[in-house]
Formats: structure tokens, C-alpha cells, sequence
């Protein structure tokens, strides 16, 4: 299976130029997963609510879901993006899942961080996972990382991949996500943006790249720089993280004890 993201600087409030551009970048990928950040065509560092309502969109009747479902149509490919949804009144940080048929489901983002907590509401479809022919995918949004039971959810499920559309400032994710995937024995897809955002009067939020790849054994197979767009794509098993054997003795999913867990 050949999978990957794109790590880039989309420009604040530009969705359809943001779009035109990652799509024009995006034309002629050959792959079965795309992953991109958090947010990809919006930005992120929202001034009000009043602001992420106007930048937010419906799914799948929204800009963002319908102009990369044509990308998947024409690529034969799944892509996983980041956007600001606005679904019944109630605004989310949603990761939308397509694929060649049109949309395949959404994750509403449970675990907000910091000002996301003044203008999303916290998701509440809960944590799913898609098939994609024969593998199974999972959806986190960046710091869901922090909470090791939402991989952990996605790996009972079944996950085989865990797809991670991130706009991360903190430094600690991209070496968690090593543990993340260890600990759970799946492979992860960390898509982070570059550069920088400064708006209002707030500190500028730096974003810290480092987009990732990680084997189930915890084997970084690529990490991005911290500064330069870059889209990768690499050729990885999926069946590799079916295998949860750790030695002959122990398996990672059998030897769980969840009545003494709290």
C-alpha cells in the first residue's frame, strides 16, 4: 500500500486558494492514502467564533470535501483532511475521510486544544474506524495524541493505520507518536503544517513541521523537516500491524487486563 501526506503553510482565511494550490501540488500523486493537516485550508489561529463560523464548511457539500473528492475520483485514491465543520448549528474541528466513491465518514476531534476549546464544540460521533480495500484506518487530530486511550480505542477497533491530520506547536508529539504506534503495534500518519500565524493581538503560534511515518515497531520511516514543504510517499505493509506478537509469549491485545484499569 502506498501511503503518505503533505506538509505545507496554507495562508489564513484563503480556502479556495489554499485548495487550487494543494490540489494543483496534489494532480498527478500516484498513491492509495494521502493524509493532510489540521485545518488545511482554513488555518488555525481564529481571532472569534464569529470568524470560524464564516470559514467553516458543511460536509460533504462543502468546498473542501467536494473538490477533493474529485481528486480522489481522479486519482483513485483516500485522502484524510482537516476543517472547521459546522454541522446542526454547532462547530467542530473535524477530519473528513474520501475516497473514490465520495465520502467515506467524518471525525469530529474529542480532545481540543487550548483557544479550540472557546470555538469548537468537542466531538461527538466518538472514535471510528474505515476500511480501505483490505486495511483498516483510524482518525485522530493532533493533540489527541496526548490521550493514549484514543489510539488504543482505534487499535481495539481493528486500525491498522492511524491517520493524524496535526497542526502541532508543542515538541513532544512527533517522538509519542513512536510510542503511540509501539504500544498499539499500528502505523501512523502524522500531517502537519509549516510557518507561522500571528493575527489580533495574540503571540504568534509557530507550527514545528516534522510530519511522520512510523512502522508498528516503532520505526521511523520518514520525519519531515521543521521548516520545508514536503510531500512523501512511501510503500508500507498494513498486514504488518495484524501481527500483535510480541514474542512467543505475549500478545499485545490478549495480554490486556481491562478489569483493573480505571
Amino acid at each position: 500500500m502506498r501511503v503518505g501526506f503533505y506538509q505545507y503553510a496554507p495562508r489564513f482565511g484563503a480556502i479556495q486558494d489554499n485548495l487550487d494550490a494543494v490540489i494543483d501540488r496534489l494532480e498527478s500523486v500516484d498513491c492509495d492514502l494521502l493524509v493532510l493537516p489540521e485545518l488545511a485550508m482554513s488555518g488555525y489561529q481564529f481571532c472569534s467564533g464569529e470568524e470560524v463560523a464564516r470559514l467553516a464548511e458543511s460536509v460533504p457539500d462543502g468546498p473542501t470535501t467536494q473538490r477533493l473528492m474529485e481528486l480522489a475520483k481522479r486519482r483513485q485514491c483516500s485522502i484524510v483532511v482537516g476543517l472547521a465543520e459546522h454541522h446542526a448549528g454547532t462547530l467542530y474541528n473535524s477530519a473528513v475521510l474520501v475516497g473514490p466513491l465520495g465520502c467515506m465518514g467524518v471525525y469530529r476531534k474529542v480532545h481540543l486544544f487550548f483557544e479550540e476549546t472557546l470555538f469548537f464544540s468537542p466531538g461527538n460521533l466518538g472514535f471510528q474506524v474505515w476500511p480501505i480495500g483490505d486495511t483498516r484506518i483510524g482518525l485522530l487530530i493532533c493533540f489527541d495524541w496526548f490521550y493514549p486511550e484514543a489510539a488504543r480505542t482505534l487499535a481495539l477497533m481493528g486500525a491498522d493505520i492511524l491517520c493524524h491530520p496535526s497542526n502541532l506547536v508543542l515538541p513532544h508529539c512527533p517522538d509519542a507518536m513512536v510510542t503511540r504506534c509501539l504500544e498499539n503495534r499500528v502505523f501512523s500518519i502524522t500531517a502537519n503544517r509549516i510557518g507561522e500565524e500571528a493575527r489580533g493581538d495574540k503571540p504568534a503560534l509557530r507550527f514545528i513541521g516534522k510530519s511522520e511515518i512510523i512502522s508498528p515497531s516503532g520505526n521511523i520511516l520518514h520525519r519531515s523537516s521543521e521548516t520545508e514543504s514536503e510531500l512523501v510517499l512511501l510503500d508500507i505493509d498494513p498486514m504488518q500491524a495484524r501481527d500483535k506478537n510480541l514474542n512467543p509469549y505475549n500478545d499485545l491485545l490478549r495480554d490486556r487486563y481491562p478489569q483493573y484499569y480505571k
